[in-house]
C-alpha cells in the first residue's frame, strides 16, 4: 500500500467529540470516519485491521469444527414473534416495513434466523452436533452511541450457534469455543480475563464474558487474585461472612426533619452508615416489593430483576406508588411494619440496633432489630460486590478491574430449539428439542479494544496479528535522491514479492511529517530510508519502540520471515 495513492488522512490534534483514546487514535491515524450518530466508516488501514482480527477469528474456530456461513442482515418480523422477543428487545431492535408492510427488522443478532434454518434442514440426530458461524453486520439502535466504535449503532460482529442432542457433546462445544476465545485472544496480544456472566435477554443458562483489561471499559469485573474465580460484578455472587450479633437496643423512634438520604442520615445522627439500611421500593407483578440492603451497599439490579414476581426489566417505583403502598415519601422508608413482600440482602440480615426508615416522612429508627422487629424471611444476595469481599469459592479476597467486553458465550438450553418447534428425531424415533449454544465476539469492538489497551502518548503499537501492515517504509526526501526512490521501490517490492504487507510513505512530506504519522499509526516493524545511511550501504531498521539499528536493504526480508 503507498501512502501516497491511499486514503489516509491522518490528524494533527484529537477531534472535539472523541472521548476515549481508541476513539481519538482510530480517528486521527486515519483508520474511521464517522458518517452519523453510531455510524462510522472504515478506511483502507481500518479493512486491514477489521481483516486480519477476522483472519484469526476464523483459524481459530475453523480449527475447532465450527463451519462459515452467511445470514440476512434483514429478518422477518415473524420469526422473532416466534420467539416471542419481538416485544421483548425494546427499542434497541429497528423494526421497519417493506412495500408490501411486511414487518421485518434490521439484525442485532441472528438466533432466530439460523434456529429456522435448521429446523428447516436438520432432521436426525445423526446430523448433530452441529456448529455454525458467521461474520456479518449487526444493527442495534443504542440510546446513546459513544467511545467511538465500542458502543455503536452499526458493527461487525462474529457470531456462532450449535445444536446438540445432549449436555455432553454441548460441554465439549462450549469448553471448544472458549479455548478459541482465548486462543484469539492471546494471539492478538491482549491482556484479557474471561469471568462468569449474566445471559441477559439472549441466553438461558450460564454465560462467560471475554474482556479485554482497560482503564476505559464499562464493565467492572471481580476476580480473586489468589485462585480462579471470575465474574462480571452483575453476576458475582456477595459473600457475607459475618453472623449477625446480639441486640442490645430498644426500638426507639427519632425525628429525623429534612433527612431523606442515608448521606444525610448518617451526618444529622453522626453515626456509622454500616450500621444503616436502605429499603428500596420496585415494581412487583401483583404489589410493589421492598429490597433491603446495608447503607453503603449498591443494588445489584440484575439479581434483583431474576427474584419471584419482580417485574422484568426492573422499574423502579414512582413516588406516588411507594406513597400508595408505603404511606410515606421516598426517604423515609423501611422494613418494619410493611405489608408488602420484602427481600433483605445478606449483608443487611447480618445488622443488629441498626438504624432505618420509619415509614413516616420525616423520621426514623434506631435500635431495630431482625426476628424481634421485623421478619428476615427473605434473605437473598441482591448487592454488586465490593474490593476486598470473599470470594465465592473461598481463595480470598476479591479485586475489581474494568473491562471491555469483547465476546460472550452462552448457554441457550432449549430456549429457542422449543418456542421455534425445531426439534430433531433421536435414535428412538422420539422427537426432541436439540440444546443450543451462542458464541459472540465483537470484530469492530476488538479493533477498538486492541488500541485502549495498546497505546501510549504518540499513538498506537498495534500487535503483529492485527496491525494494519506489517512493515512501514518511510522514504526521506526521495524527490532528491535517486538511491532514496531506487532503494525504497526495492524493499517494497521485495516484501509484497514476499507476503509481507507493507505501508510504504512514498509522499513528498517532510521527514517530521513522516515520523510523526508513523509514531501514530503504530505499525510495529519501521524502515528508514535515508541518503545517511545509504552512504554505508545501509537502511534505519526498528521494532516498535526499540533502538535503531543499521542493516542493509537486502537484510529486512530475512528479518521479517524469521
Amino acid at each position: 500500500m503507498r501512502f501516497s495513492q491511499s486514503l489516509i488522512p491522518t490528524l494533527r490534534e484529537a477531534p472535539a467529540n472523541a472521548e476515549i483514546p481508541s476513539h481519538v487514535l482510530l480517528l486521527r491515524a486515519g483508520l474511521i470516519r464517522q458518517l452519523g450518530s453510531g455510524l462510522f466508516t472504515w478506511l483502507p488501514l481500518g479493512v486491514n485491521v477489521l481483516q486480519k482480527v477476522e483472519r484469526v477469528v476464523r483459524e481459530e474456530l475453523t480449527k475447532r469444527g465450527a463451519y462459515e456461513i452467511l445470514m440476512p442482515f434483514v429478518q422477518p418480523a415473524e420469526l422473532w414473534k416466534e420467539s416471542e422477543r419481538w416485544q421483548v428487545m425494546g427499542p434497541e431492535l429497528l423494526r421497519l416495513a417493506d412495500r408490501h408492510d411486511n414487518e421485518y427488522c434490521l439484525s442485532p443478532t441472528h438466533e432466530e434466523v439460523v434456529t429456522d434454518l435448521f429446523r428447516n434442514n436438520v432432521s436426525s440426530y445423526r446430523q448433530l452436533p452441529c456448529n455454525l458461524f458467521q461474520i456479518n453486520t449487526k444493527f442495534r439502535d443504542e440510546i446513546r452511541p459513544r467511545f467511538g466504535v465500542l458502543r455503536s449503532r452499526e458493527f461487525i460482529m462474529k457470531d456462532g450457534y450449535s445444536f446438540h442432542l445432549d449436555e455432553e457433546t454441548f460441554d465439549a462445544t462450549y469448553q471448544a469455543m472458549y479455548d478459541a476465545y482465548a486462543a484469539i485472544l492471546t494471539r492478538l496480544d491482549l491482556d484479557f480475563r474471561a469471568v462468569e456472566a449474566d445471559p441477559g435477554l439472549i441466553g438461558d443458562g450460564d454465560s462467560h464474558e471475554f474482556h479485554v483489561l482497560a482503564n476505559t471499559g464499562e464493565d467492572a469485573l471481580a476476580f480473586s487474585q489468589d485462585g480462579d474465580y471470575a465474574a462480571n460484578v452483575e453476576r458475582a455472587e456477595a459473600i457475607t461472612e459475618e453472623l449477625r450479633p446480639d441486640s442490645k437496643k430498644d426500638l426507639t423512634k427519632l425525628a429525623t426533619p429534612g433527612v431523606t438520604s442515608i448521606e444525610s442520615l448518617v451526618d444529622f445522627l453522626e453515626i456509622d452508615i454500616v450500621s444503616t439500611v436502605k429499603t428500596i421500593i420496585v415494581e412487583g407483578k401483583d404489589s410493589p416489593i421492598a429490597l433491603v440492603l446495608r447503607g453503603d451497599h449498591e443494588l445489584n439490579e440484575l439479581k434483583a430483576a431474576r427474584l419471584p414476581n419482580v417485574v422484568q426489566p426492573l422499574r423502579f417505583a414512582t413516588e406516588e406508588q411507594v406513597l400508595d403502598a408505603v404511606g410515606c415519601k421516598l426517604g423515609s422508608i423501611g422494613p418494619v411494619g410493611l405489608e408488602i413482600p420484602v427481600y433483605v440482602d445478606r449483608a443487611a440480615g447480618v445488622l443488629a440496633d441498626f438504624y432505618c426508615g420509619s415509614n413516616e416522612t420525616g423520621f426514623h429508627l434506631s435500635g431495630v432489630n431482625w426476628d424481634r422487629d421485623v421478619s428476615c424471611d427473605n434473605n437473598v444476595d441482591i448487592r454488586r460486590v465490593q474490593e476486598g469481599d470473599p470470594a465465592p469459592d473461598g481463595s480470598g479476597p476479591l479485586s475489581i478491574v474494568r473491562g471491555i467486553e469483547v465476546g460472550h458465550i452462552f448457554q441457550l438450553g432449549t430456549k429457542y430449539s422449543r418456542s421455534m418447534q425445531a426439534s430433531v428425531q433421536d435414535a428412538n424415533g422420539v422427537n426432541v428439542f436439540p440444546l443450543m449454544g451462542c458464541y459472540g465476539i465483537g470484530i469492530t469492538r476488538l479493533a477498538a479494544a486492541i488500541v485502549e489497551q495498546r497505546h501510549d502518548e504518540i499513538g498506537i503499537d498495534w500487535p503483529t496479528e492485527a496491525s494494519p501492515a506489517t512493515l512501514h517504509v518511510l522514504s526521506l526526501n526521495a524527490e532528491r535522491s535517486e538511491l532514496v526512490r531506487t532503494t525504497s521501490n526495492q524493499i517494497y517490492s521485495d516484501c509484497m514479492n514476499a507476503g509481507i504487507d507493507v505501508l510504504y510513505d512514498d509522499r513528498p512530506e517532510r521527514p517530521g511529517v513522516k515520523f510523526a504519522d508513523a509514531d501514530l499509526i503504530g505499525i510495529p516493524h519501521r524502515v528508514v530510508v535515508g541518503e545517511r545511511a545509504l552512504n554505508e550501504g545501509k537502511v534505519e531498521y526498528r521494532y516498535r519502540r526499540g533502538e535503531t539499528s543499521l542493516v542493509e536493504p537486502s537484510d529486512i526480508v530475512r528479518r521479517l520471515n524469521a
